[in-house]
């Protein structure tokens, strides 16, 4: 390259090693990134993906123990929706919503209705080394699947569901979006770390890269 090779051309290489399972060129890249920014949590969280994605849990366990060490925190994974007036906030798995069992319910309508036209949940975005039913259970609770069901709770017909995002949307959530928007007939926004998406009929703005 012309120029000089920053954080940003090497996350997006990273990346990459991610997407297409290259776990020797990840391990490179990954050292490049922490040597920039140790406490930068990002590059020790993508490549303990690449490392559970390839089943290898003991190199998992060596990144998280050295992320721990070097002290950066991982950032919780949270979506915002707006609603009445009042920012609800969702986490993986969240209980403390006082509608959370409506909440839940659509949720698993949702899943039963997408599940027939063609949606299966992909659980490499699960980073815990457990069985795959659970993995299931686990990525179909993700932050953004809870505030879209949220969002079709209690949006009229005719209103965008507008949800903003503290992290990168994960992989499964953005496919079970383009489904939703899909089979629900409704407009779906989420702002994340890297850009809008927009969700209609099926597809994304992003076209599927972002």
């Amino acid at each position: 390259m012309p120029m000089e090779r920053n954080s940003s051309v090497w996350g997006a290489l990273h990346n990459g090693c991610k997407v297409y399972g290259d776990i020797e060129l990840g391990e490179l890249v990954a050292q490049k990134l922490i040597n920039l920014n140790p406490s930068d949590p990002r590059n020790y969280i993508m490549l303990s993906s690449i490392y559970s994605k390839a089943g290898r849990w003991v190199d998992f366990s060596r990144v998280r123990a050295l992320m721990k060490d070097q002290g950066p925190m991982k950032i919780a994974g949270c979506s915002f929706i707006e609603h009445d007036h009042k920012i609800h906030r969702f986490v993986v798995s969240d209980q403390a919503n006082t509608d959370i069992e409506r909440i839940y319910a659509k949720l698993n309508e949702l899943m039963s209705k997408i599940e027939k036209v063609g949606y299966i949940a992909n659980t490499e975005f699960v980073l815990h080394d457990v069985e795959e039913d659970v993995k299931g259970d686990l990525v179909k609770s993700h932050s953004e699947k809870l505030a879209i069901a949220f969002g079709l709770l209690v949006y009229s017909d005719n209103v965008p569901i507008i949800i903003t995002k503290n992290l990168r949307i994960c992989g499964d959530c953005h496919n079970m979006a383009k489904f939703v928007s899909s089979v629900e007939k409704r407009v779906i926004i989420i702002r994340d770390t890297r850009r809008f998406h927009h969700f209609a009929d099926g597809l994304c703005s992003c076209g599927d890269y972002w």
